[in-house]
């Protein structure tokens, strides 16, 4: 595609990504709400219960490190097709057979599905919207966290509507299928438009007329044309590895500490507030305040964010916020607990500042999906230490002054990578 898509061509591929980006975190914040319902079922034990909680952010990383591979072997747009019928498969046969291993196998091959669509969205972004890369981001940031929020107050209600917890844990497997209908319209339509390829029906980086995965100088489509963002030739040879880049990797460790953050703020904010006397409905509607602020926060920032080549002002003011937020868990934790959870959830805008970061230090959809990998790869499994970690102190120490100390403290390199990949520039030009 050698121009943004428009009218209604445009629409529809918007609607794909936000119905895809809606998918990708139902599989998790779905489980915790029916998890003691599943225990008292299967007779699964804390330790296998802990497994299936920590799956995600281990096959979000290891996955994510070979997602771009999957993307040059099989096209961006083909993977993520694929990525959608591994979710919905793995969502509906979770379900089906009342069997530890089988939860704990099908809800990982849910799992691999959102890895390797958690990677190529940017890609489709950069793709498809390459003059809006912003706007868009910020639209299927939207989309995700209200894919964390929906299923996460919707689950028990469909579970005792429905007959318990395996109707409620099955039903996402539904909007899952359903994110295919578009898929379907996007390459018939883009099928007939373009017609067959020289050689065949289209190269593997490259379906009807949209460009995916960098091809050609990512996937080596025979007939593809050179584009702008595209660039064949020179360039190609000479571009430098994204992974030998300081600005990738302060962009991975930005994005590791940022979900890091996320996931122990999700396990952990509640019971911080409870020992400090707080209710547990209002410690729970305290968390609730805190992530949904992920939904405006997700649509207003990328797109600010893009306006300007740099974003390091963001990345001050997300630090600091976060940075108050945890003085004031520490110092006075029941004192004014509405504005620690807000500024911790400003704070948190952190995520969709780093996928949009994904988008603007490459240049190219070649150079988008392998730092996309390299990001959140190594970045989720860098997320994956955060709650057991502050579990062990918190244990260790008797207390949440230490666990909130040490998150305080990684805020200060959170803060230096952020500054490093903020800064203007790209990863894949030399």
């Amino acid at each position: 595609m050698t121009s943004p898509p428009t009218g209604r061509f445009g629409l529809l591929l918007g609607v794909t990504l936000v119905a895809t980006a809606l998918n990708l975190r139902g599989a998790v914040s779905s489980v915790g709400p029916v998890l003691r319902e599943m225990q008292l079922d299967l007779g699964m034990g804390d330790a296998l219960a802990g497994v299936l909680t920590g799956l995600p952010a281990v096959a979000f990383g290891l996955v994510g490190l070979v997602s771009a591979r999957v993307g040059r072997r099989f096209g961006t747009e083909p993977a993520v097709v694929g990525a959608l019928v591994l979710l919905s498969a793995g969502l509906a046969l979770r379900v089906a057979i009342p069997d530890i291993a089988v939860l704990l196998l099908t809800s990982l091959l849910a799992l691999v599905g959102i890895a390797v669509a958690n990677v190529l969205l940017p890609v489709l972004v950069k793709a498809w919207f390459p003059d809006d890369v912003g706007r868009m981001t910020g639209w299927y940031s939207l989309a995700i966290s209200l894919g964390v929020a929906v299923p996460a107050a919707a689950t028990v209600p469909i579970a005792e509507a429905f007959g318990g917890w395996r109707a409620g844990l099955g039903f996402w497997a539904l909007p899952a299928a359903l994110a295919l209908v578009p898929w379907a319209v996007v390459l018939f339509r883009d099928r007939r438009r373009s017609g067959p390829r020289p050689g065949g029906s289209g190269g593997p980086g490259d379906v009807g007329g949209l460009p995916v995965a960098g091809a050609p100088e990512l996937a080596g489509t025979a007939g593809a044309a050179p584009t702008a963002s595209h660039p064949v030739g020179g360039d190609a040879v000479s571009r430098p590895p994204v992974h030998r880049q300081l600005k990738a990797w302060a962009l991975t460790v930005f994005f590791g500490l940022q979900a890091l953050e996320a996931y122990t703020t999700m396990g952990w904010l509640p019971n911080i507030f409870r020992d400090a006397g707080i209710a547990p409905g209002t410690a729970g509607l305290l968390l609730a305040v805190t992530m949904g602020l992920g939904a405006p926060i997700s649509l207003l920032i990328p797109g600010l964010a893009a306006r300007r080549p740099d974003q390091r002002p963001w990345v001050v003011g997300l630090t600091a916020c976060s940075a108050v937020a945890y003085i004031g868990l520490i110092v006075a934790p029941a004192a004014a607990p509405w504005i620690w959870a807000v500024l911790l959830g400003i704070g948190l805008g952190a995520f969709p500042l780093a996928m949009v970061l994904i988008g603007l230090r490459a240049s190219t959809t070649a150079g988008t999906i392998a730092l996309s990998s390299l990001v959140q790869g190594i970045g989720y499994l860098i997320a994956a230490f955060g709650p057991v970690t502050i579990g062990i102190v918190r244990e260790q120490t008797g207390g949440w002054v230490v666990p909130l100390l040490v998150l305080a403290a990684l805020l200060v390199p959170k803060f230096v990578s952020g500054w490093i990949a903020a800064a203007p520039g790209t990863v894949d030009r030399p």
